[in-house]
């Protein structure tokens, strides 16, 4: 087994065992707030490490051509702008130190002595990384970690592989002395709240320490080829916990990627605790990642305008992410970690009952307010909300054609955006959103959905018109974007549901805030041989959307 081989072996057996808990560590964050994403933000830092390695292993080029320099150099780049969070961030500065103590000793066998020698030098890396570090955390754990690797070596007897070990042998000795840091590790994780108040008074051990020896387990595991060795599970505490910082008077937890020359990770650090809290920033001369809870993302990425490119943005509502947190511990989940589907659907509602509609097809809602015009920001929080690898974004207004087009281009997810300019036409897109496939096949479908409906609607004129057609008050009927019907509410949604029937089978109704007109008057009103489906929709600024299929 080559080293590429064996490395990729135990990324993909940590990732693994990380995945398939991923929700026990998700509802263990309390710590620096109790927004609950601890596991997510872990499994997806390795997952754009086990991606690189994969772009790696599909170029044309020999592995053994490679090198190792550039393999590790490679991984710890694409680990930095994977990372999301404070456990993310601090994943992927474990990950660039071992990278920088095996990059500093080319052509050594990886025996236990590197590996000790690779996760001390991580340990370093992720302390200096942070501020102000705290003692309970993972921080801790893989310092311990470090330190029990260093005395198994020097007081447990240890023999130096040869050069000619078989690899057999060679993966038996790396499995044997990562369990032994497994020992400890889950030692640190028990005592974390003897040393830190937030985990002693919420009743329990740190997430991220936790998600740290399930990766080593599936590293251990995957080197032997067995089952990972056990790992013991700690129980959330159903009540809110009451974090030590004051992020939760912040909202987003904002997250991106800056590429340039002469970067300084140092130099903006002080301009961002003025804008929030929870700041890292590290990385080097040509690449930094900047972490910050923040009311104001679009501030904290201004004050990078002048000294590179942004990307890689991800903004997450932190007090949505806490809710739901507390709402999931609160029914006792069973926290059975189950993978993400590879895409879901983020649609831009206005109305409870729309909300609900496009809840029940799977899909994520994320209220735009009365006039559909959500931000930028608002539509990041919501693509990081959405329980999948990949998001189609469904606009549902021309509107926000742009803000959701400039959110997909930023964000560190892939995301595809399908022009739907309603919300009654993007309920037919998202029935056709297949979990199982990508981004860009759903948006092909999903846009061709949209394409067969014809939508329209009827609302209360604001003002009186220019031309005389109607006072304000009145009913305003369209179709698509054209006016088509003006006047008594019951004559003008006639004339729309006539328009929109010719050809139909089934035409949807949604009623918004107070209707001037019952379901029985409306069924009255639909043209002969059409079927005619009527919801609560609530949304305020339209009396119905209609949808004709």
């Amino acid at each position: 087994m080559s080293d590429f081989e064996r490395f990729r072996t135990a990324v993909e057996g940590g990732l693994a065992q990380l995945d398939a808990r991923r929700q026990e560590v998700n509802d263990l964050n309390v710590f620096p707030v109790a927004d609950g994403d601890t596991g997510d933000n872990m499994v997806l830092t390795l997952r754009a490490v086990l991606a690189e390695l994969d772009r790696l292993e599909s170029t044309r080029r020999a592995l053994d051509d490679i090198g190792r320099a550039e393999i590790v150099d490679s991984v710890a780049r694409a680990a930095l702008l994977g990372a999301r969070g404070n456990s993310g961030v601090i994943l992927s500065q474990l990950i660039r130190g071992a990278a920088e103590e095996l990059i500093s000793r080319p052509g050594e066998l990886v025996d236990p002595a590197l590996v000790a020698a690779a996760m001390a030098r991580a340990a370093d890396r992720a302390y200096g990384s942070v501020r102000d570090p705290a003692e309970g955390t993972i921080l801790t754990v893989v310092r311990e970690m470090a330190a029990r690797l260093a005395s198994e070596l020097a007081h447990g007897g240890y023999r130096p592989l040869s050069p000619d070990t078989v690899p057999e042998d060679q993966d038996s000795a790396l499995a044997n002395i990562l369990e032994r840091g497994l020992e400890t590790a889950q030692n640190s994780v028990r005592r974390g709240p003897d040393l830190l108040a937030a985990l002693r008074e919420a009743g329990v051990v740190d997430s991220g320490g936790y998600g740290l020896t399930l990766i080593v387990a599936g590293v251990v595991g995957a080197l032997r080829g067995v089952d990972p060795p056990p790992v013991e599970r700690h129980a959330a505490a159903v009540q809110p916990s009451h974090p030590q910082h004051d992020s939760s008077t912040y909202r987003y937890c904002t997250n991106f990627a800056v590429t340039g020359s002469d970067l300084d990770p140092g130099r903006h650090v002080r301009e961002l605790e003025g804008l929030g809290d929870s700041v890292l920033v590290v990385g080097d001369s040509t690449t930094l990642k900047v972490h910050v809870h923040t009311d104001e993302p679009a501030g904290a990425t201004a004050l990078f305008d002048a000294v590179g490119a942004v990307s890689h943005l991800d903004v997450a509502d932190m007090h949505e992410q806490m809710k739901a947190r507390t709402e999931r511990l609160a029914v006792r989940s069973n926290g059975s970690g189950a993978s993400w589907p590879a895409c879901g659907v983020l649609a831009v509602i206005s109305g409870a009952g729309v909300r609900a509609l496009y809840e029940d097809l799977g899909a994520v809602a994320l209220d735009g307010g009365p006039t559909l015009n959500p931000s930028t920001y608002d539509l990041l929080a919501g693509i990081h909300a959405v329980p999948a690898e990949q998001v189609v974004v469904l606009p549902n207004s021309s509107n926000v054609f742009m803000a959701a087009e400039r959110a997909a281009e930023l964000s560190d997810k892939h995301v595809e955006v399908v022009r739907s300019r309603s919300q009654q036409g993007g309920l037919a897109a998202a029935l056709a959103l297949d979990p199982s496939r990508p981004a860009a096949a759903n948006a092909r479908a999903m846009g061709r959905a949209v394409a067969l409906v014809r939508t329209g609607g009827v609302a209360r004129a604001a003002r009186d018109d220019g031309q005389g057609r109607f006072a304000a008050g009145e009913a305003v009927g369209y179709v698509g974007d054209e006016l088509v019907a003006w006047g008594a509410p019951d004559e003008t949604l006639g004339a729309v549901l006539a328009t929109l029937s010719a050809d139909a089978e089934l035409v949807t109704l949604l009623a918004g805030e107070d209707p001037p007109l019952g379901d029985d008057v409306i069924r009255r009103l639909a043209p002969e041989g059409v079927e005619l489906e009527l919801s609560v929709g609530g949304q305020p600024s339209w009396w119905w959307l209609i949808a004709a299929e």
